[in-house]
């Protein structure tokens, strides 16, 4: 059988079997020659039927594109994630890499997040295949050849708005030129820019220091957050972004519970979506079949942990958690308090809640929001992993206020520059 010299041929029959099927069959009918075709005979025609032998050994040949795609991934956020889910769509793996600290530092100034911190983000990711610790911000030659040779690497991705070197070269520039390169179209409406500035801005009406500690979900509440001066009404964040139906969609599972399974249940703000979310949010997935998130609303948020927060608002919080790979469902708006009416509707198992939060729920003054799974029997407080939260992020920027406002002022030039000559990008 002539299988390599008809290539074409057999691509027709792997990708087209149906189609390639009836041809074949007419022309037996007709009493027409099949040589045409490759040497394939009509008698033979069940054994290229899908699920054959000669179709599994085609399918199994056939070359699986990997692509790559780096970035800093400092203080993620939905844009992050749905730059990287664009990249896997241009192929079948997606390896990540992630910029080292010293390169951060050398290029845009220092980062928020460490490298273990947003090697286990970007891990966390639900398009991500495989991570590159320690990635240079530029792609160099020698970098470039290893990205080919030892990470069989096919194509290099990048978003449409520019990405320059500290001289204001294309840090792209070795890729496209050897034909290597595919773009995506850039997520607006968010950039860790802007999320620092909103951190800054908040921290004006909010004393995030040494005032504000970790809470300590033992049973036992440590410090409440402290304002400057009276309390004030919730403000909404300032955003950009416009949500749609088709990027909720994008990044949801799709599927249900199945009818048998072990539904969990974990609520929170999820602001400022840190490596402390992931791993909890990890270890949450470990007890069930079916992880379901409960985002609270902006307002219940700013009543439990005061002015100035969320730093984001509910649709992006959301996109963030739904990126996650342990999470199945988000209820957008989840209420505070858990009642018989949702465990029963949600046909929930276990609610969780991490040792380490931004405030304790037994708040004086409100109803305790567990009080119904945990006299269900079905409520259980989960170690947390890692003692980072909201606040010690937050913390980290105001400490360091002066570095990110000279960062600040020269991101926000580049991106009002990139937005006054963009142009629409076709895709995403």
């Amino acid at each position: 059988m002539e299988y390599e010299s008809s290539t074409w041929i057999w691509d027709g029959v792997y990708n087209y079997p149906h189609l390639f099927y009836g041809i074949m069959v007419t022309a037996a009918v007709l009493g027409l020659s099949t040589s045409y075709f490759g040497g394939i005979h009509v008698a033979s025609l069940p054994s290229i039927l899908p699920g054959s032998g000669i179709f599994q050994k085609r399918k199994q040949n056939k070359k699986r594109i990997r692509v790559y795609m780096d970035g800093c991934f400092d203080l993620m956020h939905y844009g992050h994630a749905n730059a990287l889910r664009q990249a896997k769509a241009l192929g079948d793996e997606l390896v990540v890499g992630v910029v080292s600290d010293k390169e951060i530092i050398s290029n845009k100034g220092p980062p928020v997040l460490s490298m273990e911190e947003r090697l286990v983000l970007v891990s966390g990711l639900k398009w991500v295949d495989e991570v590159i610790p320690n990635a240079p911000y530029e792609i160099t030659e020698q970098f470039m050849n290893k990205l080919f040779n030892e990470h069989k690497i096919d194509y290099i991705i990048h978003g449409d708005d520019p990405c320059l070197l500290p001289d204001g070269t294309d840090a792209y520039a070795l890729a496209k030129k050897v034909g290597r390169y595919k773009q995506i179209k850039r997520t607006e409406g968010v950039s860790s820019t802007d999320i620092v500035g909103r951190i800054l801005s908040s921290a004006k009406d909010m004393k995030i220091g040494e005032d504000q500690s970790v809470m300590s979900m033992n049973g036992e509440a440590t410090k409440k957050n402290e304002l400057d001066g009276e309390k004030k009404s919730y403000v909404a964040p300032i955003s950009h972004f416009l949500p749609t139906s088709r990027r909720i969609v994008q990044f949801s599972n799709g599927k249900g519970p199945a009818p048998d399974a072990r539904v969990v249940y974990v609520d929170g703000a999820f602001d400022l979506f840190h490596a402390g979310h992931v791993e909890i949010l990890k270890e949450a997935r470990k007890l069930g079949d079916f992880l379901l998130v409960g985002i609270h609303t902006d307002q219940t948020v700013s009543e439990n942990q005061g002015s100035g927060r969320p730093f984001m608002h509910i649709h992006e919080r959301s996109l963030s958690v739904l990126a996650c790979r342990y999470v199945d469902e988000v209820i957008i708006g989840a209420p505070w308090e858990i009642t018989k009416d949702m465990i029963t509707t949600f046909n929930i198992s276990l609610v969780v809640h991490g040792t380490v939060a931004e405030s304790h729920y037994l708040v004086e003054g409100k109803a305790d929001p567990y009080a119904v799974p945990n006299a269900m029997g079905i409520f259980r407080m989960l170690e947390s992993p890692k003692d980072i939260t909201t606040s010690s992020v937050a913390q980290r920027v105001v400490a360091n206020h002066e570095a990110y406002k000279k960062r600040n002022a020269k991101k926000k030039e580049s991106e009002k520059k990139y937005y006054a000559e963009k142009k629409y990008v076709i895709g995403d």
